[in-house]
């Protein structure tokens, strides 16, 4: 449980219980976050309206690329939660989890195509504090992914740094969405 408690279900209104309802047919359980969120009402259907646009709007990139650089959004903020979520949205998305497992080796390891590699370091320079992006940096992304995919993989590493700050500052912590997250996290495995 994080620092502030999620909304029961009982007390989430009726729109809010038809959220959750859509949630745990899709996920099995009502995302921490968005149940944490349901405490202010208007923010909670931004958040919902918002993260179900993003998510039809990027197109562009090919997932594995979106989300690979998202991945390493969350790994590098610390969050769990996104680990965990993200690992197994790899997974439904037919990527290959087994990949995330040697992120941190991005740079040298064969499992990544340079593309990927390009796009992981990216993560990392916007995650970075303060920023170390560079001009270089964004030229070959750009060359190698179009302007349009170099806007669509800023606008998620971005969101994806608003999302790991916020569920990490309520102590929001994974919820065993993917067991794949905890050899990522450096637990060892059952």
């Amino acid at each position: 449980m994080g620092r502030i408690p999620s909304v029961p279900a009982a007390e989430a209104g009726v729109f809010g219980r038809l959220a959750y309802k859509v949630f745990r047919r899709r996920f099995g359980v009502v995302p921490e976050p968005f149940s944490v969120v349901r405490h202010h009402k208007k923010l909670f259907w931004a958040a919902m309206v918002a993260e179900l646009g993003y998510q039809r709007a990027s197109r562009v990139l090919p997932a594995r690329i979106r989300e690979l650089a998202v991945f390493q959004t969350a790994t590098q903020v610390g969050c769990s939660w996104c680990v965990d979520f993200g690992t197994m949205l790899h997974r439904l998305d037919g990527l290959d989890v087994e990949r995330l497992k040697h992120i941190d080796e991005y740079a040298t390891n064969p499992l990544y195509e340079p593309v990927e590699r390009m796009a992981i370091a990216y993560a990392d320079a916007m995650t970075a504090q303060p920023p170390t992006v560079t001009d270089d940096q964004l030229a070959e992304l750009e060359a190698a992914l179009g302007r349009a995919g170099l806007v669509e993989l800023t606008l998620q590493i971005g969101l994806e740094n608003m999302r790991a700050r916020s569920y990490a500052a309520l102590g929001i912590v994974d919820q065993g969405f993917d067991a794949a997250c905890k050899v990522r996290l450096g637990v060892s495995p059952d």
